[in-house]
């Protein structure tokens, strides 16, 4: 009785010929493969930064609201109520 696992089947040790009007894979290639580089994308983030750069500060306005801050000014209850309506229009 022949055993089950060599029925149909090549013996392991054949050697396999090359299918016909196959080209050889190094006549193909070119000498030097492209040249590859490793990139970081922090999900958008370069655009933004550059939004931020193109961006004008204005530092009169800034020293205006540190100055609000510090004197306890800035949060009132006006401010509060747009905040908050703004925040509903945006749900």
């Amino acid at each position: 009785m022949d055993p089950i696992n060599t029925v149909g089947i090549a013996h392991p040790a054949a050697k396999l010929s090359p299918v016909r009007g196959a080209q050889d894979a190094s006549a193909t290639a070119s000498p030097t493969p492209p040249r590859r580089t490793d990139r970081l994308d922090l999900s958008g983030m370069q655009g933004f930064l550059q939004v931020l750069r193109q961006n004008d500060i204005r530092g009169e306005k800034v020293a205006e609201i540190r100055a609000q801050i510090e004197a306890g000014t800035y949060e009132t209850e006006e401010k509060l109520e747009i905040a908050i309506d703004r925040l509903i229009d945006d749900l």
